[in-house]
């Protein structure tokens, strides 16, 4: 694992505990020689993190599209930036850049971002780790959504095992490191369609 991509806020939150989860996992990242892969944001928890990379001597790579770029919200100071048309190709490009996905707290971007490349690892489309940074408890809900859907049936244990959750940097980097990828060959089961 070389790269980390790490889906977050635009937004700090309302409570400064997000902002210190996101300093100090832009600090691990740099610790362990990880590169971040984000969003491209100087704001939020966005710049929180990629500013605690840079000011730790680490590597962050920024993904944006035109219209936020437009809006002056990149990071101008990245050791890369890359500047997209859409929004599926930041998507894209961000996948693609990475080894491993981690989603610290966030709104529906955050959501989505998370929730489509673990669709994707179900898929079999990659076998990346997919992790969520549970910072202040923050995902507490999302894992007990994810364990109803086993409970009634619409997701596998299998595939819930796929989503790691840690509550501190150093262990979300620890299971991503650890992950072995589930078998896909048979996700859906077609015999009771």
């Amino acid at each position: 694992m070389n790269s980390v991509c790490v889906f977050c806020g635009s937004s700090a939150g309302n409570d400064a505990a997000y902002a210190e989860a996101a300093r100090r996992m832009g600090e691990a990242l740099v610790r362990r020689g990880l590169t971040l892969v984000y969003g491209g944001g100087r704001i939020g928890l966005m710049g929180e993190i990629a500013r605690a990379v840079l000011e730790n001597g680490g590597r962050a790579i920024g993904v944006i599209p035109e219209a936020l770029l437009r809006k002056e919200l990149a990071y101008d100071d990245l050791t890369e930036l890359h500047v997209v048309r859409t929004m599926h190709e930041r998507k894209q490009m961000m996948a693609d850049l990475a080894d491993a996905f981690v989603a610290m707290p966030g709104g529906y971007g955050t959501f989505e971002e998370f929730c489509e490349v673990l669709t994707w690892a179900q898929l079999g489309i990659h076998a990346k780790p997919c992790a969520l940074f549970n910072a202040n408890g923050y995902y507490d809900g999302l894992l007990a959504l994810f364990d109803h859907a086993v409970a009634e049936g619409f997701v596998r244990p299998l595939h819930r095992a796929m989503v790691l959750a840690e509550a501190e940097p150093d262990a979300v980097l620890n299971a991503l490191s650890r992950y072995v990828p589930p078998p896909v060959e048979k996700w859906l089961d077609v015999s009771r369609a």
